[in-house]
This record gives structure tokens, C-alpha cells and sequence, in this order.
């Protein structure tokens, strides 16, 4: 407590003697940073290399026990075609097995007229197989093709994603860099990124019922076309 009170009376003798204390600010920071964000977009294409193939059998019977035999005879031929186009067994799932009753609705009382057997596959397979799978499909009794989706597999999907990344903020830096040239803002470090994924939907490929027979002479034909990747990102700045 003495001590305190010796600095003020010394801080007193020297201001009534030497006057008053100067203070000087060498320096006032007005600047205050601000986030600016700016998005760029990469899109990359590619031609797919593998399918999702969606193969159909109906059958009608007038029992189930026919309907599921038949259904079965069928489905085994087009297994045994697929595995010696080089399809694994592991890369065909089925998808839909039913059956359902048919009723006759002209008389006041409905009638059971046979049983319905549905059963759908989808096959994953290389692009270069899609036609031959699908015209050996028909040809052993598949009655339904339809929903051919194409995709690229995971190892080529992250390099196009990895492509199309570095073009989005390469666009991204140089439309910052253009905006903030144009409205005289000084760009600092980047402080945040997001991204985030799109691309071209594609339409599937949808085949009508097959009907077999001589009506289905032409060889199937399905082209793939394109896939793009696209990825959006957006760059938060500091800026002053």
C-alpha cells in the first residue's frame, strides 16, 4: 500500500515540474476483414465402362406349381447363357420374384382363371457385353428388358471427381481474383472450402417388352453415350 501511495506522489512532483505525460498511437488499424465467397465449377465427361442390366420372365399357368416350373425352366437357360458370355455369378442378383393370381372380372363372381410368375434379374456387367447379354437373354426366354443403367466403376468415378475438383477451384481462384480486381477489395488466405457433387443425369435405356419369335430379328444396338462428373466449389476469402 505505501509503495502505490510513493508512485503517486512521485507521478505528482514530476507532472507539476515536467508537465504532462505524452501518449502517441504509432499506428490505427481500421481495416477489418470481411469473408467473400466466390464458386467455381468442374465438370469432366467420360464414357462409361459398366452396366446395370434389368431382365424380366412371366409366365402364366393354370397352376402355380406350372407357372413356377416354367418360370424356372426359363430362368435356368438364361443363367447358363449369361455365364458362358463371362458374367460371374455374383454380378447377377435377382431383384423380384412373384406370383400373383389372374381373375376373370365378366361374371358377377370372380373366378380364378391361372397364376402369374414374375421374376426380374439385374445383371452388372462390362459395357462391351450389354448387346450380346441382352439378345442372348431374349433369345433363351427373357420376355422383359428394360432400365439399362450406366455407371463408371469407383477407381475411374474418384479420378474424374479428382479432375473436375481441380478445375472448379482453378475457376473459382481466377473469378475471385477478377471480382475483386474489378471492386478493389485486397484478397487474403483462404479460410474455408466446400464442395459439392452433380452431374448429367442420364435417361436409362428402356427396352420394350420382348416378344421373341421372328418378330425380333435385328441384333440389339445400345450405345452408352457419355457420363459427366461434375463438382462445385466454393472458396471463402478474407478480404480488406
Amino acid at each position: 500500500m505505501g509503495s502505490v501511495v510513493v508512485f503517486f506522489i512521485l507521478l505528482f512532483i514530476y507532472t507539476k515540474f515536467a508537465g504532462p505525460i505524452q501518449f502517441s498511437i504509432n499506428n490505427l488499424n481500421r481495416e477489418t476483414a470481411v469473408p467473400f465467397e466466390v464458386a467455381g465449377k468442374g465438370r469432366i465427361a467420360a464414357a462409361p465402362d459398366t452396366a446395370l442390366i434389368n431382365l424380366g420372365i412371366t409366365k402364366n399357368a393354370s397352376t402355380v406349381l406350372d407357372a413356377q416350373n416354367n418360370a424356372n425352366q426359363i430362368s435356368i437357360k438364361i443363367l447358363d447363357a449369361l455365364k458362358k458370355l463371362g458374367i460371374e455369378e455374383k454380378k447377377i442378383k435377382t431383384t423380384n420374384y412373384s406370383v400373383s393370381p389372374n381373375y376373370d372380372f365378366s361374371q358377377p363372381t370372380q373366378r380364378i382363371t391361372g397364376y402369374t410368375i414374375s421374376q426380374n434379374f439385374e445383371v452388372k456387367a462390362p459395357i462391351e457385353k450389354v448387346n450380346n447379354i441382352v439378345d442372348s437373354a431374349t433369345s433363351n426366354g427373357a420376355n422383359l428388358v428394360g432400365g439399362i443403367d450406366f455407371a463408371l466403376d469407383d477407381k475411374k468415378l474418384e479420378e474424374l471427381r479428382n479432375q473436375a475438383r481441380k478445375e472448379a477451384v482453378d475457376k473459382a481462384k481466377a473469378d475471385a481474383l477478377g471480382l475483386a480486381n474489378a471492386a478493389g477489395i485486397r484478397l487474403g488466405k483462404i479460410i474455408n472450402i466446400r464442395e459439392s457433387f452433380g452431374g448429367e443425369i442420364q435417361p436409362p435405356v428402356v427396352l420394350r417388352e420382348a416378344v421373341g419369335g421372328d418378330v425380333q430379328k435385328e441384333e440389339t444396338n445400345i450405345t452408352p453415350g457419355e457420363t459427366s462428373v461434375e463438382v462445385t466449389v466454393t472458396l471463402t476469402y478474407e478480404t480488406f
